[in-house]
């Protein structure tokens, strides 16, 4: 499920704290496995600076016991790469596309204000909110202020989660909320649109004004709130997330990418078109062309607005599901190309396979097992060299070619 967690790299610290709790399934004689109390004086200390009462501070924050599963949650990494097929045919199912429409006649005229007041469709706020909760359905069980300790009493991102903790405290008591009642993700996210503690504080409003804001269990105020935060991030009134299009025979794949915006005008001369096979126009709107399941799948031409919902969920995957359950939302059909069939690799194997392409002098950056924009790029600077459609996907065609040409650049070393 993903959430509004991935966001929070927008208010991440630079630096972390060195007060650190290591997990009581690890080696009780370590020392940081007795730190937690330390810590949690720490914290306190931190909640009095911020004007939360000393009741919150001693009754609640230093009541609280660490969950070592938490920890568990933070550090678990997936086994298998995620392919975008995998994503999004998970994410953007025919149960979400009709349930997304029944919840845009629900509150149709409620939306309409909402628009008015903040410039985001309807069905922009309607598919965030499927893809964050299933509108409701999966909001998290795990209680936020113990949850959020715990990351707190952990060195790995010990600031930016005190400084979410303090907030849910300060949240706790502005909205005068019973702490058991506060539950959500495993890293502090909450209520329909997964908010951490920062993002309530800061953009969550009370959409049917009576005098609370309750992201949990009032719809009205998670869709008011979720128009509120786009609108702060930057959404652009009257403008498309994007679009799938269709690419010419011989395209050139080295114009793919988030980081090669070009003017609507140039993909036209590309021979670029809709789905539709009209033009994309003549116009100095820029956009980005991504191609994440390779040359034989569906493309997409990205805008300003894509670059607003990834400062909501910073994952591209993400940011075309959300616009493309948006748009069948409101009545737009399936993509033109059938999902493919893509190849599994493992974390293991695809860490291998980018420490190759380093290895090669295709600067990928960390060996981490994310098929990211660097990686993409490596790939696409390997696939010229050796002939191949430069689209940044590494088919096995791919991984095999890379596999071939360092084995011949050690042998040559030999």
């Amino acid at each position: 499920m993903t959430s509004l967690y991935s966001f929070k790299t927008i208010f991440i610290a630079a630096s972390f704290t060195s007060v650190a709790f290591i997990s009581h399934a690890q080696d009780d004689q370590n020392p940081e496995s007795k730190s937690f109390p330390q810590c949690i004086e720490r914290l306190q200390q931190l909640a009095r600076n911020a004007g939360v009462s000393e009741n919150t501070t001693v009754d609640i924050l230093g009541q609280v016991k660490p969950l070592p599963k938490i920890l568990g949650y933070d550090r678990n990494q997936p086994e298998f790469v995620q392919t975008f097929t995998g994503y999004f045919s998970k994410r953007v199912t025919n149960w979400r596309v009709n349930k997304g429409r029944e919840k845009l006649a629900q509150h149709r005229e409620f939306l309409s204000k909402l628009t008015q007041q903040y410039g985001v469709p309807a069905h922009y706020l309607i598919a965030f909110w499927g893809l964050e909760t299933n509108f409701g359905g999966i909001k998290g069980k795990i209680p936020t202020i113990p949850a959020l300790t715990t990351l707190a009493c952990d060195q790995r991102r010990s600031a930016y989660f005190s400084g979410e903790l303090i907030q849910a405290l300060l949240l706790l008591e502005r909205e005068k909320l019973d702490h058991k009642d506060m539950i959500g993700s495993w890293a502090g996210a909450m209520g329909h649109t997964q908010f951490m503690p920062t993002a309530y504080m800061k953009y969550a409003k009370d959409g049917d004004a009576d005098g609370k804001v309750d992201l949990w269990n009032n719809e009205l105020d998670a869709l008011a709130s979720a128009a509120h935060f786009l609108q702060n991030l930057g959404w652009k009134t009257g403008f498309k997330w994007g679009r799938e299009v269709l690419l010419p025979q011989g395209f050139n794949y080295q114009l793919a990418g988030k980081s090669h915006p070009q003017t609507l005008s140039f993909w036209s001369q590309q021979n670029v078109t809709q789905v539709s096979g009209q033009t994309l126009g003549d116009s100095d709107i820029k956009a980005a062309l991504l191609v994440p399941a390779g040359h034989t799948g569906s493309a997409f031409m990205v805008y300003p607005n894509f670059d607003v919902i990834l400062r909501w969920n910073n994952s591209e995957y993400y940011g075309i599901a959300v616009g493309h359950l948006a748009d069948r939302i409101k009545g737009q059909g399936t993509l033109s190309k059938p999902l493919l069939e893509l190849p599994n690799y493992t974390l293991a194997e695809m860490q291998q396979f980018q420490d190759k392409l380093n290895l090669l002098g295709f600067d990928v950056g960390e060996a981490d097992g994310i098929l990211g924009p660097a990686t993409r790029k490596g790939v696409r600077g390997f696939q010229v060299t050796v002939g191949l459609i430069a689209d940044g996907y590494p088919s096995k065609e791919t991984v095999e070619a890379v596999m071939n040409a360092t084995l011949n650049t050690e042998q040559n070393r030999t």
